[in-house]
């Protein structure tokens, strides 16, 4: 009989998709184990991190003796805050294990095949065709030490990013997905200018997602956010960190009483500072970022090529007269998104890869 192995790999993969950025520094990992045709058990790396993927596929199963099991990347087979999970698959007797990318941490890396081997276990790496880059992230975080960096914008027909008039520059329906995009996402990055002008939440707003809220970064160097906001509403449930250069308690005292933490950075200047706040936010624990500003951080950000994908949503009106740019808008012209297929009830959605 024929096994189609990348049937049961993109199951794997659906499922990891769901944990996609909750999931700290710990990869979102999918698990399914397949015995005689049959799938009798799946699992996903659990929220924050922890129980991996294939602990939670295989713990409550009495019986998968001589069983199949995909999981999206390599097991891990070192000891951390748990054990490794080439133990619980040896222990249940598994007899297969197929999986579709190594694990770029040195302490697994190439280690589960060998392990496997010597307790009689097959195992084998398979691609996966429909998830080729589903770890960039993650092999990102490993080799650079810095989070996966993702930043969006809305633009009008015309390229202007202000309406005068209104809010909103796109649709409802681009406003979903932005807020479907934000699930995916441990965090989001914004500057106090921003947030001050729009008093926005930057929360996940779809029933489902609810509760999908990434914590928040605000850049305020010189510490002009206002003190009341809707956000504040959300500071106890809800981590949002200033990013300033004022070092003087009594500066930052009311903001700590808030519920805002403090990150001190003594400027953003340039490639260098940019690198040093993303590896700040790395080491607080964050792993995939949302940048979510004005053209001008924005701008700052492509010249110094600090991004790696960049979502441009596009209205399918022009703004003319009601519209305007608080700076440049050649650094968005040069770039060549691809178009993306969704739709977006007349707006349109492009990706840029970096």
């Amino acid at each position: 009989m024929t096994i189609n192995h990348n049937y049961y790999l993109d199951l794997a993969f659906k499922l990891a998709e769901k944990n996609l950025g909750q999931t700290k520094l710990n990869p979102s990992v999918g698990s399914v184990v397949v015995k005689n045709g049959t799938v009798i058990s799946s699992g996903i790396t659990s929220l924050n991190g922890r129980p991996h993927s294939e602990f939670n596929a295989l713990n409550n199963i009495k019986n998968c003796s001589g069983a199949s099991l995909y999981t999206t990347l390599e097991p891990c087979t070192h000891y951390g805050k748990t054990p490794p999970c080439v133990n619980i698959i040896i222990k249940k007797k598994i007899k297969n294990v197929y999986y579709a990318f190594e694990d770029p941490d040195f302490r697994t890396f190439k280690k589960a095949k060998k392990i496997f081997d010597q307790k009689g276990i097959k195992s084998k790496l398979i691609r996966s065709k429909n998830y080729n880059n589903f770890y960039k992230s993650y092999f990102i975080n490993k080799k650079k030490s810095v989070p996966f960096v993702t930043a969006k914008i809305a633009v009008s027909k015309d390229y202007l990013t202000i309406n005068k008039k209104s809010k909103w520059i796109t649709n409802k329906t681009s406003r979903n997905i932005v807020h479907l995009l934000r699930s995916r996402y441990d965090c989001i990055l914004s500057t106090s200018k921003s947030i001050n002008q729009d008093d926005s939440l930057l929360n996940c707003r779809i029933d489902g997602l609810n509760n999908k809220k990434p914590d928040l970064f605000i850049i305020d160097l010189k510490l002009k956010l206002r003190k009341k906001l809707l956000l504040n509403k959300y500071l106890k449930i809800r981590k949002t960190y200033l990013i300033t250069s004022k070092k003087k308690h009594k500066q930052t005292s009311e903001y700590k009483k808030l519920g805002y933490k403090i990150v001190l950075i003594d400027k953003l200047d340039d490639k260098n500072d940019l690198n040093l706040l993303y590896k700040k936010i790395y080491k607080t624990g964050y792993s995939r970022v949302l940048i979510e500003t004005g053209l001008t951080f924005l701008n700052n950000l492509i010249k110094n090529k600090m991004i790696h994908v960049l979502y441009i949503f596009k209205s399918d009106k022009k703004l003319g007269k009601n519209g305007k740019n608080n700076d440049t808008i050649k650094y968005l012209r040069k770039i060549h998104p691809k178009l993306l297929s969704i739709n977006l009830n007349g707006d349109s959605l492009l990706k840029k890869e970096f």
